[in-house]
This record gives structure tokens, sequence and C-alpha cells, in this order.
């Protein structure tokens, strides 16, 4: 979630949102210590990074653009970890890498203009939640973003596509819509592509 500090960087969070991405205007990201998210036009120090568009948002310029043909590669640089957290927390191996590939592509700097980051792409507040110090790291952030699923698993009754659901939207989502899939477009199509997704990977002998 976007925080500006002033009236100027609120209007321009908002235009972020609201207008195409093809804007001109440089923007700048910063993330201070508490995980609060700043966007300006005018970066008042060198923690800024400059915003380039990637297929997830907006991401800092330097993060390594995703190659879809390295896809098989990039998921077998992080199967241990994932198969290490799938075992421990019982949480099926396949599922993990589902969702995986639908939030970062296995890109562990990925980061969302919603200020998601790393392999599961976890919020702040998330991260502080499981207790995910840095969210960059692999191992930790996995570890972090499977917790959360197995209890959303738990709090929805072991309903796969609720607890998807509330992974993309949140849980006070789902059970604000009668513990049913939002109607929002992006959570219904985000459901619909993580349950393919564990569909194919139940099928694949090797992950």
């Amino acid at each position: 979630m976007f925080a500006p500090t002033t009236p100027k960087l609120w209007c321009l969070a908002a235009l972020l949102l609201a207008l195409p991405l093809a804007a001109t205007a440089d923007i700048y990201k910063y993330t201070d210590k508490y995980g609060r998210v700043f966007l300006t036009d005018r970066p008042s120090h060198s923690g800024y990074k400059r915003l380039v568009k990637t297929w997830k948002g907006w991401s800092p310029s330097g993060t390594k653009s995703i190659n879809y043909r390295l896809l098989s590669e990039n998921r077998k640089r992080f199967s241990r970890t994932i198969e290490l957290a799938a075992r421990s927390l019982k949480v099926p191996s396949a599922l993990l890498h589902a969702v995986i590939t639908a939030e970062s592509a296995y890109d562990p700097d990925a980061v969302s203009r919603a200020g998601a980051v790393g392999l599961m792409q976890l919020m702040p507040a998330t991260a502080q939640r499981y207790g995910v110090s840095d969210r960059t790291d692999p191992n930790a952030n996995v570890t972090g973003g499977t917790r959360y699923l197995k209890d959303l698993m738990g709090m929805f009754n072991n309903d796969l596509s609720l607890a998807i659901a509330a992974y993309n939207a949140g849980e006070n989502a789902v059970i604000s819509y009668g513990r049913k899939i939002p109607p929002y477009e992006e959570t219904q199509a985000y459901v619909r592509r993580v349950l393919q997704y564990y569909k194919d990977y139940k099928l694949m002998k090797v992950l």
C-alpha cells in the first residue's frame, strides 16, 4: 500500500494507478525501514530508485527482466527451497510452485507496483506477521509465504480456490464477500491461473 507523506505525492500515486503505464515522466520509489512505500517524480535522496514497467507492474530500474524461456531453469534454482518449505509445513510443493510462478516467475527480486516483494510477493504487513525481516531472501520469503498460504487453507476449510483468492486479495476481501471469490477481475483471473499451474505441476514428475 502506498504511503506518501504529502498531498502532491498522494496525487501522484493515485495517477499512477489510474493512468496508462506509458507515462513519460520518470517515477522513483523508496521503501523505508518500516516497509512504507513512497513514490515521487522528484527524488530527494539517493535511496529512491527509478521505476520501469515490467510484466508485474512497476519495478526498480535494473531489476532483471523475466525470460520465460528460462522459466524451467529458474524453477530448478529454487526447487530445494520450495521442497523444504513444503515438507516442513505440509503444503503441496506443486501448489507452492504454482503460486510462485503466478506471483514472480521465480524472480527473487520481483517488486510489484503495490510494494509486494520476492518469490511469493510478500507485502510488508504479511512479512512482519510471519517474521520475515528480508523479503528478498528466498528461504525466508518462501517460508513466510508458505506459512501464510497454509493459514489461509485452514481459515477457509481447505477450499483451495478461496485460499488462493485470499492470497491475492486478502482474507478480509474473501470474508466480506460471503466467503466467495471476490468479484475482482484480477483475483478471478489469478485463481484460474494458479489452479491451472497447480494442475500442470502435479502432472510433472520432476519439479
